[in-house]
């Protein structure tokens, strides 16, 4: 129950903000236009609060936090007196018209690089981009553990976070990219990662486990948190033993034991543990058992569990100085329209899964989640949300601000405005395209809520 009301909590806040930016923007530039501004509102439907300003705008809180509007004078909606017709939008120009209509994307855009700029000035606590398992493609393309990753495809990977994102555009291509990186050794060197040899068939969601990395961080420690009683290991090994060694091979990792453990029964009786125990090294003879898996097969195990009750800790801050943070917000801010951007241009091409669309309970189990890993994350979160709204505002659909724009340009090259008819069409596709896009944002959130 309470990440449930804490999402919708956060949700109303992130969306709050943003809306209440977007629709700002084109209400500053309207009445630096001229227009006469009727109502301001943040959210759809009944009134929550309303106040009146002296000049008769009518500001509101509504009750749907899902969007907002600024409804200014036309005289396409309604009876308009003479002395009021100056400022009605339908009178400015074609030009002014884009610029009221561009400014609630573009204070979308700015916003987002406010809030950028304010995390960097944080400080985003993240992983070190450094390898603790690696293996499949990975490991064929020449990548170990304990590299540690420092450019993919050309882009910079200080954290963990950048080598994800660089890494799954470059899988959802298919191609195969560069990576600069810092081997064990210390050593620099470059490998070339086979993104093309990716199964079709990869979930989509798990790219980079897929391609066979897992940071550092990430690798739960040789360490033995619980033994099953009446197991080969019950007697023998004890919990918050460190294993160091399986049958005469190093242990790095608890992922490594099984492998390990497999071909140790594979061989036939006894072999030796090694671990450390209150800052002993014992050497221990286990015979590994069979066991039985769900799906029927059976496999080799000691009967040991990992300690998986300690956190992950951060090991890594992305942050920059309060001068230094204003060209870097700058650049994440392209980084980020170009991957959206290209994200949307895979999923029309599809090579990309519609699954990607997110709808109001994504968003708000994100939001809840990004607020409770502090305020760097959640700001980050909110010029990722931000970003996106201006993008799919700009969006050529009629009813989106991307429409109007289009049909404003339409203006320019005929001459004239589109007529009344052609505009009501494009109002009916508009609705229809909008109404699909949503549908398949609520089937998406509801099926990962099934997942």
């Amino acid at each position: 129950m309470t990440d449930f009301l804490g999402s919708i909590w956060w949700m109303i806040v992130s969306l709050g903000v943003l809306v209440t930016f977007h629709e700002f923007g084109h209400f500053w530039v309207a009445r630096r236009n001229g227009v006469k501004v009727l109502r301001f509102s943040v959210g759809f439907g009944r009134p929550l609060w309303k106040r009146t300003a002296r000049d008769g705008t009518e500001y509101v809180v509504a009750a749907l936090p899902l969007g907002g509007y600024v409804r200014m004078l036309d005289e396409r909606e309604g009876e308009v007196p003479a002395h009021e017709r100056d400022s009605a939008f339908n009178r400015k120009t074609v030009w002014q018209r884009i610029a009221i209509v561009a400014a609630g994307p573009v204070a979308n855009l700015l916003l987002c690089v406010l809030l950028l700029w304010a995390m960097f000035v944080i400080g985003r606590p993240d992983f070190q981009p450094v390898l603790g398992q690696v293996q499949g493609i990975a490991a064929e393309s020449g990548i170990g553990r304990g590299d540690t990753l420092l450019e993919v495809d050309g882009r910079a990977t200080p954290t963990w976070s950048e080598a994800t994102l660089a890494l799954t555009a470059a899988a959802l291509d298919r191609n195969d990219v560069e990576v600069r990186l810092r081997t064990a050794s210390g050593q620099e060197a470059t490998r070339t990662l086979r993104l093309s040899a990716l199964p079709t068939d990869v979930d989509q969601r798990r790219l980079v486990p897929a391609i066979g990395m897992v940071p550092a961080a990430f690798v739960l420690p040789a360490e033995v948190g619980r033994v099953v009683e009446g197991s080969a290991a019950w007697g023998v090994l004890a919990e918050g033993d460190r294993i160091t060694a399986v049958d005469g091979t190093p242990v790095a990792a608890f992922s490594d034991i099984g492998p390990l453990v497999q071909s140790l029964g594979a061989r036939g009786g006894a072999g030796m543990v090694e671990v450390e125990r209150d800052g002993q090294r014992l050497a221990l003879e286990i015979t590994p058992r069979q066991a039985t898996r769900a799906d029927g097969g059976s496999f080799w195990a000691l009967g040991i569990e990992p300690d998986a009750s300690k956190p992950v800790e951060h090991d890594a801050t992305l942050r920059h100085g309060p001068v230094a943070a204003v060209p870097a917000a700058a650049a994440e801010t392209w980084r980020l329209a170009r991957d959206t951007i290209g994200m949307v241009g895979r999923m029309l091409s599809g090579r990309a899964s519609v699954e990607h669309v997110s709808g109001p309970i994504t968003i708000a189990r994100y939001a809840n989640a990004s607020a409770g890993m502090g305020p760097a994350w959640f700001l980050n979160f909110l010029a990722l949300l931000s970003l996106s709204l201006a993008i799919i505002n700009l969006l050529p659909i009629p009813i989106l601000d991307g429409g109007h724009l289009l049909y404003y340009l339409i203006e320019l090259v005929k001459g004239s405005p589109l007529s009344e008819r052609a505009m009501v069409a494009g109002q009916y596709i508009g609705l229809a395209m909008l109404a699909g896009l949503m549908g398949l944002a609520f089937y998406n959130d509801i099926l990962q809520l099934v997942r």
